[in-house]
């Protein structure tokens, strides 16, 4: 009797039992759907307030919940709740392969790369999805040589960790990465080869390792081209400088999306011609109305018609947007910069509530264009109220060090630059732009010699003019010495050693450095010709001249050789080159009348004068 009382007993406890689990799995399944709903709706704050209402039941929830809960958690960037919900559930760790994958995700969204590199080696069996983990965050923390440092460590790579794969070697840009890309691009199962978010990175990482040809071969083998593959090899274009190409890629495209149409404007505003100003305006036209709310769309678009020299219609845009972002006013004041507006970029500055750090470095751009009293004033009181911890912007300091100098305000500089914590190469740069300019070459010297990483074109082109400056044979040498050979090939090293070698009256150094040169620019023949000007050998500086394709002499060049007859006593000569100059500016004229005044033919001088000011007001430099 006893007996069978326990057995009714137990039954109906475990009937009761059983019940009660099937309703905690029910809730368990309706609470995680429900979480997984917000956060496909991008409800990130509502999915952990649903979440709290129900976590005294956590260690009974299913890794459904605790996922989107985490899920909620990396989105949001709360690392303080996420890594309570780690606490709570850091027994179920070892024995749930889905958690943990999900936590790493958290921690490497966050920042923590430490705490997510913590996990993964503490982890006793690492799945493939544990792994793409790891690789995603490294790649979103510009980690990616650990990424691909990792990557070696996978038996089997799936197509997502390959996609990683590639997306890594493309963030790191270089031949390594690429000769990485293409073995791992030939190893790979066939099957993966029609996987699109797959050939849509490897196309990228092709483009941006320089590797259009590849890229180009991949691209017109694929059958079923996906939209993203266009932007791809769109982008790719711009990046390898044949935005030609991105245009000329988008007319294929059927019907380009936001994305796209974003691309191109960014292809023609790279260009700056009038083709692709008008290519803009039509498409502009032509697009969806839906489009215009698109504030990337709609910031590129400003940026295309500013680099293309359209600011009228630029402003009528900007003013039409009702709801701006900051990057629209970037665009808009760094067009205004590039259009020589900086004290539009200025007015359009004070209309911003609450500027960024970029937003700060356009004004310091704006003020340095200016270079006076007004933007040296608006310069230091704003320097004064920006956030602090916008200092440790270097592009910002360095744009802000720019404006002082250019303002002429190089003790201030000097007193900022000398109280930085860190200087950057740009900071060094500007500051010996500072001293050259004020005529101080030894200050930039001192500062070369304070420099720990020497090695940058930049610095080797102040620290040149520095050197021509002070004409000093034996230092010049000394110092040229140091510069690596990667640099000796540089064109902008190569005119500025033309131009040192010239003023000191190093003609075979001068010649030494144009003859290596095999297809010289126009600023290395006009240094040539500049450099045989100074030493009075106006004959060379002819014959070099006579040399120049058409397409390569602009009034530099007019200049520099009229300048070098002009100290050759060769008056025949420039009065021939001047007749067939087609257009004459006022500083080719200037050069053409101090010519002839050296020559004591001061009624001819006086002749090209009267003859200039028949169609020009009077300038100032022909009367000194």
């Amino acid at each position: 009797m006893i007996v069978n009382k326990l057995i009714i007993t137990s039954r109906v406890l475990l009937i009761a039992g059983i019940k009660h689990s099937t309703f905690i799995r029910s809730i368990d399944s309706d609470l995680g759907d429900q979480m997984k709903i917000l956060n496909d709706n991008k409800q990130y704050t509502k999915t952990l307030e649903l979440f709290d209402r129900h976590k005294e039941n956590i260690e009974k929830y299913s890794n459904w919940v605790i996922i989107q809960a985490l899920k909620a958690c990396s989105q949001t960037k709360d690392i303080k709740r996420g890594s309570n919900i780690h606490n709570l559930v850091s027994s179920r760790l070892k024995h749930d392969p889905y958690i943990l994958p999900a936590l790493i995700h958290l921690y490497m969204q966050c920042g923590d790369v430490n705490q997510a590199e913590f996990l993964f080696n503490t982890s006793s069996k690492k799945t493939v999805t544990i792994y793409g983990a790891m690789l995603k965050g490294y790649f979103e923390n510009n980690q990616s040589n650990k990424a691909i440092h990792l990557f070696h460590e996978i038996k089997k790579p799936n197509e997502i960790i390959i996609t990683i794969l590639f997306n890594a070697c493309a963030n790191l840009k270089t031949n390594e990465g690429l000769n990485l890309v293409k073995e791992v691009y030939k190893e790979m199962p066939k099957r993966f080869q029609s996987n699109p978010y797959l050939l849509t990175s490897l196309l990228d990482a092709f483009m941006k390792c320089g590797d259009v040809p590849n890229a180009e071969l991949l691209f017109d083998k694929i059958p079923n081209k996906v939209l993203s593959m266009y932007g791809a090899m769109m982008k790719g274009y711009i990046e390898n400088n044949q935005a030609n190409k991105a245009i000329h890629l988008f007319h294929e495209i059927k019907k380009p999306n936001e994305i796209i149409i974003t691309i191109l404007f960014n292809a023609c505003a790279n260009l700056k011609t009038n083709e692709g100003l008008n290519l803009v305006k039509e498409v502009y036209k032509e697009m969806p109305k839906s489009f215009q709310s698109n504030p990337y769309l709609l910031t590129s678009l400003l940026d295309a018609f500013m680099k293309c020299g359209d600011v009228s219609n630029a402003e009528l845009l900007f003013d039409k947007i009702p709801n701006k972002i900051l990057q629209m006013y970037g665009a808009m004041m760094k067009g205004f910069i590039e259009n020589n507006q900086a004290n539009k970029a200025i007015d359009l500055f004070h209309k911003i509530k609450d500027p960024n750090d970029v937003i700060f470095i356009l004004l310091f751009n704006s003020c340095a264009q200016l270079g006076s009293d007004e933007g040296l004033n608006l310069t230091k009181k704003v320097s004064k109220t920006i956030p602090k911890s916008f200092y440790s912007n270097v592009r910002l300091l360095t744009s802000l060090l720019d404006a002082l100098v250019k303002c002429n305000d190089l003790t201030y500089a000097q007193s900022l630059f000398d109280a930085s914590i860190k200087n950057d190469v740009g900071m060094y740069a500007v500051m010996m732009n500072g001293y050259n300019k004020e005529n101080d070459p030894l200050k930039t010297l001192n500062l070369f010699y304070q420099m720990k990483d020497k090695n940058h074109s930049i610095i080797y082109l102040h620290v040149i003019k520095a050197l021509s400056q002070i004409g000093d044979y034996k230092l010049s040498q000394s110092i040229i010495e140091l510069i690596p050979n990667d640099l000796l090939n540089n064109n902008q090293i190569q005119t500025v050693l033309i131009d040192m070698w010239g003023k000191s009256g190093s003609i075979d150094k001068v010649k030494e450095i144009f003859d290596k040169i095999s297809q010289p620019d126009q600023y290395q023949y006009a240094a040539i010709i500049n450099a045989y000007g100074l030493n009075g050998m106006g004959i060379q500086a002819i014959e070099i001249y006579r040399q120049i394709s058409l397409d390569l002499i602009d009034e530099i060049t007019h200049i520099c050789i009229l300048n070098a007859c002009s100290h050759s006593g060769l008056v025949l000569e420039a009065r021939s080159i001047f007749e067939n100059i087609q257009i004459k500016t006022v500083s080719i004229y200037t050069t053409m009348i101090d010519c002839l005044s050296r020559a004591s033919l001061f009624q001819e001088a006086q002749n090209l004068q009267e003859e200039y000011e028949r169609s020009h007001p009077p300038s100032l430099p022909m009367y000194s």
